[in-house]
C-alpha cells in the first residue's frame, strides 16, 4: 500500500475544474450543509435587529435557522440562492450534521428541530435536494444532476438512555453517527477529554444498534481508545468522516497512522479535513497544499480506496463556520460558562487560524484543483472525491 509522494501535475487547472463538476463528490462532513449555506437580505436585517436587542451569536443562530428554512419554503429568489451554494461547490452530496457538541438537556430537542428543519428544505427544493437514505439514491441524485443530503450525528447525546430514539432518527433518515464529540457522553470519551479511555458497555449496545439498523459508525472525533473499541465491537467497517493525520500535525483531533491503517484494513474510510488549525501548528495561515500533504500521507498509509475528503469547513474564519456573517464584537456567550464544544485553546480553532486559498464551501473546487497537481490521476482523484465514500456506505447502508 506504500507509494511514493505524487509530485508531476496530471491535469491543467481548468481540466480538473471540469473533472470536479463532472465527478462524483460527496463531502462526508458538511454540518452546516442546511443550516449554513444561506445568508440573504431577510437574515441579515433581523440578525443586526438581534445585535442590537444584545444577543448573543448562539441565540441569534437559532432563529436564523428558522428564518433560513422559512425564507427558502416561501422564496424562490432564497431557493435559488440556497441551491447555487451546493452547484458554485459542486458537492453531489453532502453530509450534514444535527448535533454536535450539545449540552445533554437540550441535545434531543435541538436535534429533532433542526432535522425537521431540514427535511422542510428538501421538500422545498422542487427536486433540487433529496435525502439520502441508500446508496441508490446517491447514484440517483448523480445521474438527475442534483443534490443529496445525508443526515448525521456528531454526538449520541441525542439518544440519551433510549436506546429506542436510535430506530427513530433512523426513521427520520439519520444515516451516519459519531459515537462521541470531543468530550464524554454515556458512549465514550472524546479527543479532548482528560485521560481518555474506551466504548462504554452502554457504548456497546448503541454500536450493536447502529449496525442492526445498518447506520454508519463514525469515530472522528472520539478517542483513540473509542477508536479501537468501535472497530472491536462493530460488525461494519468503522469510517473517519473528517480529521487528519497526527503523523503530519499533531493535534488531539487527528489520528495515529496505525488507526487509519486498522480502519482500512477493516474496509472502512478516512474523510480528510480542511480546517486550519488541524494542517498547520507552525502559522495561522493554513493552504490546501497542506490539506492535500495529509491525502497523500493517509493514501500511503491507507491506499488509495480508502480515503477521501470530509472538508468540515463552509465559512471563512478558524472553525466549520457558515456563510453567515456574525457582527465583529457579537457575543458568543452570555455568562461565560463551561465550553461544551471542548475545545481549548490548544486545539487552534479560535482567533486567526484561516485558510489561504479556500474561504467559503463555494471554493470546494480548489481542492480537486491542488489533487490534480500533485499528480492524482482522473481514476484516483474520482475515487478520493466520491467513489471510496459510496463504496463504504453501500457496504453499511445498503
Amino acid at each position: 500500500m506504500v507509494r511514493e509522494p505524487i509530485r508531476v501535475p496530471s491535469l491543467t487547472a481548468d481540466e480538473a475544474l471540469k473533472l470536479h463538476h463532472e465527478a462524483l463528490v460527496i463531502d462526508a462532513q458538511q454540518p452546516p450543509a442546511t443550516s449554513g449555506f444561506l445568508f440573504n437580505d431577510t437574515m441579515r436585517v433581523a440578525l443586526a435587529d438581534m445585535y442590537a436587542a444584545g444577543y448573543t451569536s448562539p441565540e441569534a443562530h437559532q432563529q436564523l435557522l428558522r428564518i433560513a428554512a422559512n425564507e427558502i419554503q416561501t422564496s424562490s429568489a432564497a431557493a435559488d440562492e440556497y441551491m447555487s451554494t451546493w452547484d458554485e461547490s459542486g458537492i453531489t452530496i453532502g453530509a450534514g450534521t444535527y448535533a454536535a457538541g450539545n449540552r445533554a438537556e437540550i441535545a434531543f430537542e435541538e436535534t429533532v428541530t433542526q432535522m425537521a428543519q431540514a427535511r422542510s428544505i428538501i421538500d422545498a427544493s422542487d427536486g433540487r435536494l433529496s435525502l439520502i437514505r441508500n446508496a441508490s439514491d446517491i447514484e440517483n441524485v448523480y445521474q438527475d444532476g442534483t443534490h443529496g443530503l445525508i443526515m448525521d450525528l456528531q454526538d449520541t447525546l441525542p439518544f440519551g438512555t433510549d436506546l429506542d430514539r436510535i430506530d427513530m432518527f433512523h426513521s427520520l433518515g439519520l444515516r451516519q453517527v459519531q459515537l462521541t464529540y470531543n468530550l464524554r457522553n454515556l458512549v465514550g470519551d472524546g479527543c479532548t477529554e482528560s485521560n481518555p479511555s474506551g466504548v462504554s458497555y452502554f457504548g456497546r449496545t448503541v454500536i450493536e444498534r447502529l449496525n442492526a439498523l445498518k447506520m454508519i459508525v463514525d469515530v472522528s472525533h472520539c478517542s483513540e481508545p473509542v477508536g479501537w473499541d468501535a472497530m472491536t465491537y462493530s460488525e461494519a467497517p468503522v469510517i473517519v468522516s473528517h480529521s487528519n493525520a497526527k503523523a503530519l500535525t499533531y493535534h488531539d483531533r487527528a489520528k495515529t497512522d496505525e488507526l487509519a491503517a486498522a480502519i482500512a484494513n477493516q474496509g472502512g474510510f478516512f474523510g480528510v479535513a480542511v480546517v486550519p488549525g488541524f494542517l498547520t501548528d507552525e502559522s495561522f495561515v493554513a493552504t490546501l497544499e497542506q490539506f492535500v500533504d495529509h491525502v497523500v500521507h493517509l493514501v500511503n498509509v491507507m491506499g488509495i480506496d480508502h480515503v477521501g475528503v470530509g472538508n468540515d469547513k463552509c465559512g471563512t474564519g478558524p472553525q466549520t463556520g457558515t456563510l453567515i456573517e456574525f457582527p465583529e464584537g457579537m457575543l458568543e456567550d452570555r455568562f461565560g460558562t463551561f465550553d461544551w464544544s471542548g475545545f481549548r485553546p490548544e486545539h487552534r480553532v479560535h482567533g486567526e487560524y484561516r485558510m489561504e486559498d479556500y474561504e467559503t464551501v463555494r471554493d470546494w473546487p480548489n481542492i480537486t484543483v491542488k489533487l490534480a497537481a500533485r499528480g492524482f490521476n482522473e481514476e484516483e482523484i474520482r475515487k478520493l472525491l466520491g467513489l471510496n465514500y459510496l463504496r463504504v456506505f453501500r457496504e453499511i447502508v445498503g
